[in-house]
C-alpha cells in the first residue's frame, strides 16, 4: 500500500477488457487540491480510468488507494465509504429527466442525510445558487440549455461537500463562451469546497487554463507518457507526442529546430 496520503494513488494500474491491454503500469498521485487532468487522445482509456478510479471496472492488475486506503480490494461497505467523499459528474450529465433541478439535488441529500423535506429543500436551492442556478429550482432538464444542465449536474455532484470532484469531458457540446465559464465555476468549486478535481479531456484550452497537474495516456506505448503541470510538459516534456497534444501541431520545440 502506497505511504501516501495524497487524495489519489495509484500504482502499477493495467487496465484490460479479456487479453485486450487498454493501458498498463499506470503509477501516479493526485496531490490535494489538485485540478488534475487525464489527457490523451480519443479512445486512449482515459474515460475507462476514471471508470476504474470510481469502482466501476475492476484492474487486471495494479492497486487504487483514496487517502492512503486501499480501495481495490476493499469490501462493498469501506468502498461505499470512500466513494462516499466523492462527486462525480459524467459526460452526458445524467440528469433525471422527470425531475426538476431542485429534486435532481435532493436525491442525494434524501438519501444520504437525515434532513427533513424543508431542510433538503433549501440545501439543494443552496447547491444550485453556487453553480449560478438561482431561481431555477423548479425547472426541468430539458428547459434549460446545455451549459445549465452541466452547472445542475455540479451541482448535485456537490450535494453532500465531497472532498473529490470527478468529471467527464465537462465541456463537451458546449460553446467557447459556456465553456470558460464552467472552467471558472470548477476553479471556484476548487476553491470554495477544498476540494480536489479530477477531470477527464481532450480540450485544449480547459486543459491549460485551469489544470495544475496531469497525466497523458499514450496509444502508441499503452501507457502514461508525461506526468506533470500541462503548462511545463507543453514546452518541456520528453515525448514528442504530449507536445503534440498541447500545442496541437505547434510545437515551440520543433519551430526553434528549423
Amino acid at each position: 500500500m502506497p505511504s501516501t496520503s495524497d487524495p489519489i494513488a495509484v500504482r502499477g494500474l493495467t487496465m484490460a477488457f479479456g487479453e485486450r491491454v487498454v493501458m498498463h503500469d499506470l503509477t501516479f498521485d493526485v496531490g490535494r487540491g489538485d485540478i488534475f487532468f487525464v489527457m490523451g487522445p480519443s479512445g486512449s482509456g482515459k474515460s475507462i480510468l476514471m471508470r476504474h478510479l470510481l469502482g466501476l471496472l475492476e484492474p487486471a492488475a495494479g492497486e487504487i488507494c483514496y487517502e492512503g486506503e486501499r480501495f481495490t480490494g476493499a469490501s462493498p461497505a469501506d468502498r461505499t465509504r470512500m466513494l462516499r467523499r466523492c462527486g462525480v459528474t459524467f459526460q452526458t450529465g445524467g440528469l433525471w429527466s422527470s425531475l426538476t433541478l431542485a429534486e435532481n439535488v435532493a436525491v442525494t441529500l434524501e438519501e444520504y442525510t437525515d434532513l427533513g423535506p424543508a431542510e433538503v429543500r433549501e440545501l439543494a436551492s443552496l447547491k444550485l445558487a453556487l453553480v449560478g442556478l438561482r431561481g431555477f429550482e423548479d425547472y426541468y432538464p430539458s428547459e434549460i440549455s446545455g451549459g445549465m444542465q452541466k452547472r445542475a449536474a455540479l451541482a448535485r455532484a456537490i450535494a453532500l461537500d465531497p472532498a473529490i470532484l470527478f468529471f467527464d469531458e465537462p465541456s463537451s457540446g458546449l460553446d467557447p463562451v459556456s465553456s470558460r465559464l464552467l472552467d471558472r465555476l470548477i476553479v471556484e468549486l476548487r476553491d470554495s469546497l477544498g476540494a480536489t478535481v479530477v477531470i477527464v479531456s481532450h480540450e485544449l484550452d480547459s486543459i491549460l487554463e485551469i489544470g495544475t497537474n496531469s497525466i497523458f495516456l499514450d496509444m502508441e506505448s499503452r501507457t502514461m507518457a508525461a506526468q506533470g503541470s500541462p503548462r511545463t510538459l507543453r514546452t518541456e516534456s520528453a515525448s514528442p507526442a504530449v507536445r503534440r497534444f498541447l500545442n496541437r501541431g505547434d510545437d515551440p520545440r520543433e519551430e526553434a529546430a528549423r
